[in-house]
């Protein structure tokens, strides 16, 4: 089975589409070998990809020629223990990082707002004086 149809019906992209995009920008690895989207997989093929903020890695134990329920989906694969662990990890890490735009209290200024703090900063010295002395 090609490796885009697989992706695809193993409910890790949204659409074949999709799935042939991330194949074709390197984002998808088999046997750790850099795959196109007409790649055939076998049934223990180890198959890399980023899925979000994830990097999953999966061994291919079936597979479907059609997109069904996610209880058949999970049947096509097995996760490895340690993208597992790396995976929950990331997850940890992501949700203790605060977002950074949360720090500012009344979010961005206002164009007004811009401008009085222009105005407030802006001071005329002797460089700038338009008389002639």
């Amino acid at each position: 089975m090609r490796i885009d149809k697989w992706l695809w019906a193993a409910r890790f992209f949204k659409t074949r589409s999709l799935a042939n995009d991330e194949i074709q920008k390197g984002r998808v690895q088999v046997n750790d070998m850099q795959a196109k989207p007409s790649k055939e997989l076998k049934l223990g093929d180890l198959v890399e990809f980023k899925q979000g903020i994830h990097l999953r890695k999966v061994k291919v134990t079936g597979f479907n020629a059609t997109r069904g329920p996610a209880t058949v989906a999970q049947l096509m694969y097995a996760e490895t223990p340690e993208s597992l662990a790396l995976r929950s990890l990331t997850s940890e890490r992501h949700r203790l990082n605060l977002e950074p735009a949360l720090s500012i209290k009344d979010g961005r200024p206002t164009k007004r707002q811009r401008r009085d703090l222009d105005e407030a900063n802006f001071e005329w010295d002797d460089r700038w004086s338009a008389s002639i002395d």
